[in-house]
């Protein structure tokens, strides 16, 4: 159920008017109306949340959150005035913990545990302002800064005010107050230039620069195409580069690239798709992203996580592996230099192993817990989460029920045993969430020494 909080300007500039005579702050609130009757054509807008939050000194900002219907939504919406300061910062600040409200409670950030993308409440915040300077009770800002304390407890476990199933959109009216020649051709709305912008990057959304009534519908289009379900996550290169790819055994040279030179496909930060079920409308998964740290059990607190996480993949080719008696999950990733930069290799038979840097106990690079790789019709790039140190797990298991026709040798036993030290704890209860059918298949154990049979069991 997408969540799409409208944070509309009221700082008293809003009142200003354009050539045909409206406010921005009319503008702004026919563009509410606008998008929302272009999000009624997709069927799914049916299980939609509208929320509204203003520019107002707290508590008045928010006109309609979790418990306000679409009635109030509306009627809120036709009834603002502009009137006080761009308050920015706080009322970003404001939307924010409005939609973290209840997450704490609901467990769906999952601290310390791993990161479930299939524990999502994907939100859109669409900012509706006029792009001027920022100003509050103290004076006129030259930066926007968030209010760094939140009364919302937990709000310390992550580094940021959003989370990873939260994007910021903008909308900077730059409409002029008098008639010009209509010279403009459609394409591609230029990022602004404003305090908010770098706000919407981070959170992987981005500012629209409105210079006309046809812009402003054609970011409304645009936008109505961002609600996805789906989360942002860093993906960075680690080690070398993979070698060029040429036709048969010779080597394509054409357009060196300098050493050191960091490209576009380096370093990414997009959504990956995370598609609900088709019977139920709710995503399905098995597999966390490994926390970046390993979980200590004599520490009090948990150390505070980036909201977006930081997924290393190493260019060396490896064979994608999958065995039958154990499930994955697949995401599509969002199209973006990484995604298009795999796709020219045409390699679908290959992947890229993905990594949580600190997520082991030993090595800094931690272990693989899945790969990036192409589709076979090369049409999208997918990420596949395995479980932790799947490339160890994987051959043990086949083996166990190809070779040893589950009945485990000692020295498989030893492996296995091996396999558990390098797996975060938190593994073993996600694996038990899973609800495979594993523990089903080993249903008779006996072989097994009672601590090593309670470890499987639980593992499985």
């Amino acid at each position: 159920m997408p969540i799409l909080l409208f944070l509309l300007d009221t700082s008293a500039s809003m009142n200003q008017r354009t050539y045909l005579g409206t406010t921005f702050l009319d503008v702004a609130k026919g563009a509410v109306e606008v998008f929302m009757k272009l999000r009624a054509r997709d069927p799914a807008s049916r299980g939609d949340r509208y929320m509204l939050v203003t520019f107002d000194e707290p508590p008045y900002g928010v006109k309609a959150g979790w418990k306000e219907n679409h009635a109030t939504f509306m009627c809120e919406l036709k009834n603002l005035q502009a009137s006080g300061l761009t308050t920015l910062g706080h009322a970003l600040r404001t939307a924010f913990d409005l939609l973290n409200l209840n997450r704490l409670v609901s467990g769906i950030d999952n601290y310390g545990q791993g990161r479930n993308p299939f524990f999502l409440e994907p939100s859109v915040i669409i900012t509706i302002t006029d792009g001027n300077k920022l100003t509050n009770s103290s004076g006129v800002p030259d930066e926007l800064h968030l209010p760094l304390n939140s009364p919302l407890a937990g709000s310390e476990l992550t580094k940021e005010p959003f989370r990873w199933d939260q994007r910021l959109f903008a909308l900077v009216l730059r409409l002029p107050g008098v008639a010009t020649s209509d010279t403009e051709q459609l394409g591609s709305v230029p990022t602004d230039d404003s305090a908010i912008t770098q706000m919407c990057e981070v959170t992987g959304g981005r500012s629209y620069c409105v210079r006309t009534q046809r812009m402003l519908n054609q970011c409304l289009e645009s936008l109505v195409q961002k609600v996805q379900s789906g989360v942002v996550i860093n993906f960075e290169k680690t080690g070398p580069d993979p070698p060029l790819v040429g036709e048969g055994d010779s080597v394509e040279l054409s357009r060196p690239v300098p050493p050191f030179s960091p490209q576009p496909w380096h370093s990414c930060h997009k959504l990956i798709y995370v598609r609900p079920n088709p019977k139920t409308g709710v995503p399905v998964g098995h597999w966390p992203i490994p926390e970046s740290f390993w979980p200590d059990q004599n520490s009090p607190t948990l150390p505070p996580r980036s909201a977006h996480p930081m997924v290393r993949f190493s260019c060396a080719d490896c064979d994608p592996m999958v065995i039958d008696k154990l499930p994955f999950d697949k995401y599509e990733l969002e199209p973006s230099p990484l995604t298009q930069y795999i796709l020219e290799r045409k390699s679908p038979h290959m992947c890229w192993q993905v990594f949580v840097s600190s997520s082991g106990k030993q090595t800094d690079l931690g272990k693989p817990f899945g790969y990036l790789k192409a589709s076979t019709t090369l049409t999208c790039v997918n990420l596949f989460v395995m479980p932790y140190n799947y490339p160890v797990l994987l051959p043990l298991l086949d083996d166990l029920f190809k070779v040893h026709k589950l009945k485990p040798n000692l020295k498989w036993r030893q492996a296995f045993e091996m396999y558990l030290k390098t797996m975060p704890p938190y593994y073993l209860l996600v694996t038990r969430r899973s609800r495979l059918s594993l523990w089903k298949v080993l249903a008779k154990p006996a072989d097994l020494s009672s601590s090593r049979c309670h470890r499987l069991r639980l593992l499985l």
